[in-house]
Parts: C-alpha cells; structure tokens; sequence
C-alpha cells in the first residue's frame, strides 16, 4: 500500500464519521419537526371549535346591541317628549299657578293681621308679636 492509498482510507474514514456525526443531529431535527407538525395540528384542531363559539357570541353580542340601540332611541324620544310636556306645563298652567298661590299667600297673611288688629290683647298677657319679638 502507498501513502496515497493510506491517505485516501483516512480521508474516507474521516469522512465517514463527519457523515455519522451530522446524521444524529439531523435525525434529531427530524423528530423535533414531526413534534412540531403533531403539535401545530392539535392546536388546529382546537382553534376551530374556538373560532365557531366565538362568531356565535359576536352574533349575539350585535343583536343585543341593535337592541340597546332601540331602547337608547326610545329612551331619547321619551325625554325629548317630557321637555316638551314640561314646557307646555310651564308655559300654560305654571304662570297662573305662581300668581294664584301668590294671592292665596297675601289674603292668609292679611286675614291674620286683621285677627291680631281685632283682638285687643288683654290686661297682663302680652299680645302674639311681642311674645315673638
């Protein structure tokens, strides 16, 4: 055998353990990915129920809301209609009522200076406004 000979079973033989020592690696990297792939299909397959539930609870959620919307137009109708009775009440009724609890006040606090004017206050007692002065 030759030196070249001698070199090139070297040569092989190195390289057959390159080729042995990257295999393992690789192999591994190979197993990983089909964890991977397992893993990547399994949350596929649970994302989809997910996906289902939540456009059913998104349709729901825009009924309710096409509902809120209908109270929320009544609710502004009832309190526009409620300013306007409001004012209607006031404009109509409000004026002549101040006026007549007004009068009703002043002929009270007239009749009752007239009972104090009439009644003399007797000898010894003391009349009504001094005893409230």
């Amino acid at each position: 055998m030759s030196v070249g000979q001698i070199a090139a079973i070297v040569a092989a033989v190195a390289f057959v353990i390159l080729v042995v020592l990257l295999a393992i690696p690789l192999i591994k990297l190979g197993r990983t990915l089909d964890e991977a792939t397992i893993a990547i299909r399994k949350t596929h397959e649970g994302t989809e129920p997910l996906l289902s539930d939540a456009g059913v609870t998104l349709t729901t959620v825009n009924t309710q809301l096409e509902r809120v919307d209908g109270v929320t137009a009544s609710a502004q109708a009832v309190a526009a209609n409620t300013k306007a009775l409001s004012t209607l009440f006031t404009a109509t009724l409000g004026g002549p009522l101040v006026k007549v609890a007004a009068l009703s006040y002043g002929l009270r606090k007239a009749q009752q200076a007239r009972r104090l004017k009439n009644s003399a206050p007797a000898k010894g007692r003391k009349s009504k406004r001094s005893v409230r002065a």
